[in-house]
């Protein structure tokens, strides 16, 4: 991995970012609408998702073309350097959608299936994450850190919901619980903002069920650099069945709650 140019990865996930933050923050039409959809009726796509993410795949095609691609719209291929690019080009669509302002382009660069750089911007708060595995986490030149860990009762917890029915009830009951055992709940609708977030001392924690890989790459990376504990289930990684963040002192608690209250399946 010392062989990996993690500020070169930096500097053209930074780029890449920016120029499709751009493209989504002045290119959004008037009269933008559904271009399709996936797991459910309410599960959208935008035409912008599909051309952020073409515009991101083609800079890297670019700047580092031996490098492998896996992209939310679609984008998948192998690669021979070693490296992979995870890429959510426009994450927190549905609020994109409305003109609410909580959306990102997360772009996370692995090696080995570990993240080693990781990139969020969020053109509409002016902010721009990033972090390199080993350096820490950065917002502009603030180095990020997460908040001191409060008890469980005192705690500000990010979380999402997914798009199936079956498996929003399943969250809302999870939630019916939790709710009261915390300070209180908040619903962003970007998991890779939500992450960075916990970095930021913004949310003392956060989980969700029913993320991809490229939804959390990036956010989960920043945090950790931040000084917060990722993480699934107990015992394992983070993943499509459980993604957990928190800071250390809360991370064990809120991640063994979850997994009493079954926040792990529908």
């Amino acid at each position: 991995m010392s062989d990996i140019p993690k500020d070169e990865l930096l500097a053209v996930a930074l780029e890449a970012a920016d120029r499709a933050g751009a493209l989504l923050r002045d290119g959004r039409p008037a009269d933008l609408g559904v271009a399709a959809t996936k797991t459910s009726p309410i599960d959208v796509v935008t035409e912008m998702d599909i051309a952020a993410e073409k515009l991101i795949t083609g800079f890297l095609a670019e700047r580092r073309p031996a490098d492998g691609v896996l992209g939310e719209e679609g984008a998948s291929s192998a690669g021979t350097s070693g490296v992979r690019w995870i890429i959510d080009p426009l994450d927190g669509t549905v609020n994109y959608l409305y003109g609410l302002p909580s959306w990102a382009v997360s772009i996370a660069a692995e090696v080995d299936g570990e993240a080693v750089v990781g990139v969020v911007a969020a053109p509409m708060r002016g902010e721009t994450y990033r972090a390199v595995r080993g350096s820490g986490a950065f917002l502009g030149d603030r180095r990020l850190g997460v908040r001191p860990a409060p008890p469980l009762a005192q705690a500000l917890i990010g979380t999402g919901f997914g798009y199936l029915t079956s498996r929003r009830a399943a969250q809302a009951e999870v939630l019916r619980t939790l709710l009261p055992e915390v300070r209180d709940i908040r619903r962003g609708g970007s998991a890779a903002i939500d992450l960075c977030d916990v970095a930021c001392g913004r949310l003392d924690g956060y989980y969700e069920r029913g993320l991809n890989p490229w939804d959390y790459a990036a956010g989960a990376l920043i945090a950790r650099e931040a000084g917060a504990l990722t993480g699934g289930r107990p015992g394992e990684q983070a993943s499509t069945e459980l993604t957990v963040a928190a800071a250390p002192g809360l991370f064990g608690t809120l991640q063994d709650r979850l997994e009493t209250l079954g926040a792990w399946h529908d």
